[in-house]
């Protein structure tokens, strides 16, 4: 439906519902990470978006590689424990906690503990 509004040429819908289920991806991490994480690439299938909204559990052991930013990102902890590194800072990050991580830092984030680390990750797109 929402492909057919675009072609059209008509206005994108009021709103966009994603069940997550629908956009579950197993794959290693970003930025050359380590180990596996499971990806929800919710807000994908948008039309117009100008914001990423993702969800993403690293599996024990599991890192998001370094990775210089090019736009401020926020990294959401829903669930177990993790490190997050900012320009070589490190803090530690645990449920209900958020790390604001600024363009052009060099970052990354690694699990800890036993059970798999839930985030969400947010940030800006380009306009299409």
């Amino acid at each position: 439906m929402i492909a057919l509004l675009l072609l059209a040429g008509l206005a994108a819908p009021p709103m966009v519902v994603i069940d997550e289920r629908q956009t579950l991806v197993r794959e290693p991490p970003p930025h050359a990470g380590s180990g596996m994480s499971s990806a929800w690439r919710m807000s994908d299938s948008v039309p117009n978006r100008t914001m990423e909204f993702r969800k993403r559990a690293l599996d024990p052991g599991a890192a998001i590689g370094l990775h210089v930013l090019g736009h401020d990102e926020v990294y959401y902890v829903v669930s177990g424990s993790g490190i997050v590194t900012s320009d070589g800072v490190q803090k530690t990050l645990s449920p209900g906690m958020a790390a604001y991580l600024y363009r052009g830092a060099n970052v990354g984030m690694a699990q800890t503990g036993a059970e798999p680390l839930v985030l969400i990750i947010s940030y800006p797109v380009a306009k299409p």
